[in-house]
């Protein structure tokens, strides 16, 4: 938050960081042993029950998480990785640094997440793995693109920044694919202050991910000396968590279930309040998902999107967009294409506040203002 922001404004986000974090922290800061160690160790055994999830590793961001993802998936130079522009640019600066090539491909214009049939169009024999993003929370068609992947043998890999908590076909998203990222990062469902999580399907990538986000060091080998490793077979990278943030994210984990509920809440609320508003059209959610909104997405159609982003800024709600198309950055020139679906979801896509700090009354007032505007300015 900066100062400039009203202290009574309706924010699109917020740092959840219970009181009681703070006797285990400073134990923790004061122990002696600050680096990746015991409390690591328990944050993931305690995310494994959460999930039902036996091969997660915790890094130092998601960012990472999806770096670590390619590697394991042999994505190098030459070979190709279709994915979304339809994102935050951490979901895609991990492939050009892996050195592979981007293919976009196109959007649902109404969800803003990556289509199944454009996927299978932009598949080639460079094609080497897939990445599909949970765009606020709701999550794509896992199945659909998996099988997908299956018969082309490529891998998956999802990042699920947005989508902590959410359900799938009644498993949580994270148990579906090759690999799965979330992001702890400050101001997700979930904070370590900074942080990720990766999760691997098979137990062969699991151990290899557990070497590479630490040099690709064996930490549980026996050594003569302290400090003098075994033999390293390939080279890694400093992603790895460390005791600090684990300790936060042990303490956050006793919260999250109530703090998604209320997400939740906020946004059946929503879907209810504003489905008949005109010039507002909201963005179906399918049966077999528990969504867990980290954005609330709606479309201000008629070209009015611009006008309801400044009128909900007099009336002190945040709305925003959040994320601008990838493809417009000289970094990804590279992939430029035709995208109709991500043309006509982002002209109109839109986010309003849906978290746990959005009180009975805060979405009562946003809804009112939203049919404010929808009186003073659509036709």
């Amino acid at each position: 938050m900066t100062r400039d922001i009203a202290p009574d404004k309706k924010l699109l986000f917020k740092v959840h960081m219970p009181k009681s974090v703070d006797g285990p922290l400073l134990e923790t800061l004061h122990s002696g042993f600050i680096g990746q160690g015991t409390k690591v160790d328990e944050f993931e055994e305690k995310l494994r029950a959460y999930f039902n999830h036996e091969h997660v590793v915790t890094v130092n961001s998601g960012t990472s998480a999806l770096q670590l993802a390619l590697r394991l998936a042999n994505v190098g130079p030459g070979d190709e990785v279709i994915s979304t522009p339809m994102t935050c640019t951490a979901t895609n600066m991990p492939v050009l640094a892996m050195g592979a090539k981007l293919v976009w491909a196109d959007s649902n214009p109404v969800t803003g997440l990556i289509d199944a049939e454009s996927i299978r169009s932009k598949i080639t024999e460079k094609t080497k793995a897939i990445i599909m993003v949970h765009f606020g929370g709701l999550p794509c068609d896992i199945d659909g693109i998996n099988a997908l992947a299956q018969e082309h043998q490529i891998k998956t890999i999802e990042d699920g920044a947005h989508a902590f908590g959410v359900s799938y076909k009644g498993k949580k998203v994270g148990c579906h694919s090759d690999f799965v990222m979330f992001s702890l990062q400050a101001i997700k469902h979930i904070t370590t202050i900074d942080g990720g999580l990766l999760f691997c399907k098979n137990a062969e990538d699991y151990k290899r991910a557990v070497l590479l986000r630490w040099y690709g060091i064996d930490r549980n080998a026996k050594r003569k000396e302290f400090r003098c490793e075994e033999n390293i077979a390939e080279f890694g990278y400093k992603f790895h968590m460390n005791d600090i943030c684990a300790v936060i994210g042990i303490e956050q984990l006793k919260y999250v279930d109530d703090l998604l509920q209320r997400h939740r809440d906020n946004q059946l609320f929503y879907d209810e309040r504003l489905k008949a508003i005109p010039g507002i059209q909201l963005i179906p959610k399918p049966s077999d998902i528990v969504s867990c909104p980290w954005l609330y997405v709606l479309h201000v159609t008629d070209g009015r999107r611009n006008d309801f982003m400044a009128w909900m800024d007099t009336q002190n709600v945040m709305a925003s967009r959040v994320h601008e198309r990838n493809d417009i950055h000289d970094a990804f020139a590279e992939s430029n294409c035709q995208l109709p679906g991500v043309d006509t979801f982002n002209a109109s896509q839109v986010s309003i506040p849906v978290g746990w700090w959005i009180t009975d009354d805060d979405r009562a007032y946003i809804a009112d203002k939203i049919e404010e505007f929808s009186q003073t300015f659509v036709q």
